[in-house]
């Protein structure tokens, strides 16, 4: 079964709004660093949720629906594990406190999946109008493997950053410490965005540019527009606790990026191919499988380099 109904889409985006509600209602009500205990139970949560939703994919669409579920939202979660680097390099270069971080990113990943919502959408819409997009995103997919392995270190301009250029124009920002966790503030009457809504601004530019190169890496391996969109929100759903987990120790993972390069390379190269020579799913969730845990295993048995992190001028 490949069409879902519209009542399922609402049902399914009603759940996912109720989560992180009573997430920042209930568990984000006062400004706290999120703990270890706490970011391993909750992404216990979200992964199981992805699972527990994986296995009525199996019992509602069958099996190979299942293993697309699957190995997107596996893809997904290990594209997003290379933007945890940038959420780091951020609230370092403007020095946000632990316990802002969690509302900072919460709302984050709120708008995440609106952009990821409609990028998917505008996505599968090209690939239905146009068969030869396919080619395209293939192409785009083997050019954002390259550059991911040739990329040094990552750097941080917010001067340079266009939504941030753009929003300076209508909005003047405050030039206070944080020292609460709001994002507008009132000074002489006049309302001022905040240092913590700066930030922000830049996760979800950032987040949009990553949506836009990771996104058609899952096309490769299913073009049915629920799968992609639920697979990815659930790969979303779980970032917040993730960086919170991985924090301490994300610039250890210093051999991640060839794995995820060597995964987008495969996926590209499977679009190019995909008129040609059909890849079985299980394949794929080998090979992603395969390359992220040896990726892993290699940076914590090999990895002693650390990543240079920037920090305010």
């Amino acid at each position: 079964m490949d069409l879902v109904t519209a009542e399922f889409w609402v049902a399914f985006n009603a759940v996912i709004l109720v989560i992180m509600f009573i997430d920042l209602k209930y568990l984000q009500k006062d400004s706290h660093a999120m703990g270890l205990r706490k970011a391993s139970l909750w992404y216990l949560f979200c992964a199981s949720l992805a699972l527990a939703f994986n296995f009525g994919v199996y019992k509602y669409m069958g099996r190979e629906k299942a293993m697309q579920f699957l190995t997107g939202y596996i893809v997904e979660t290990s594209l997003s594990v290379d933007n945890l680097f940038v959420f780091l390099l951020v609230f370092k270069y403007f020095e946000v406190p632990a316990k802002f971080q969690p509302r900072v990113l919460h709302w984050g990943i709120l708008g995440a999946l609106v952009m990821r919502f409609a990028v998917i959408l505008s996505g599968s819409a090209l690939l239905n109008a146009f068969h030869w997009v396919f080619y395209v995103f293939g192409v785009l997919i083997i050019v954002t493997a390259v550059r991911i392995m040739m990329e040094g270190e990552k750097e941080l301009a917010p001067e340079r950053n266009p939504a941030i250029k753009l929003f300076r124009k209508f909005m003047p920002v405050s030039v206070r410490r944080m020292d609460d966790d709001h994002f507008f503030v009132r000074e002489n009457g006049i309302l001022h965005a905040t240092p913590l809504f700066i930030t922000l601004l830049i996760i979800e530019s950032s987040d949009l540019v990553f949506a836009v190169d990771s996104i058609p890496a899952i096309f490769a391996i299913t073009t049915n527009t629920f799968i992609v969109y639920t697979s990815n929100v659930f790969a979303i759903l779980g970032l917040r606790a993730l960086y919170f987990l991985l924090s301490g120790i994300i610039p250890m993972f210093v051999f991640l990026k060839h794995g995820i390069s060597i995964i987008l390379l495969y996926v590209g190269v499977k679009m190019l191919l995909m008129d040609f020579y059909h890849i079985p799913t299980h394949v794929s969730l080998f090979v992603v499988v395969g390359v992220l845990g040896a990726a892993i295993a290699a940076s914590l048995l090999f990895g002693h380099g650390k990543m240079k992190v920037g920090s305010r001028p």
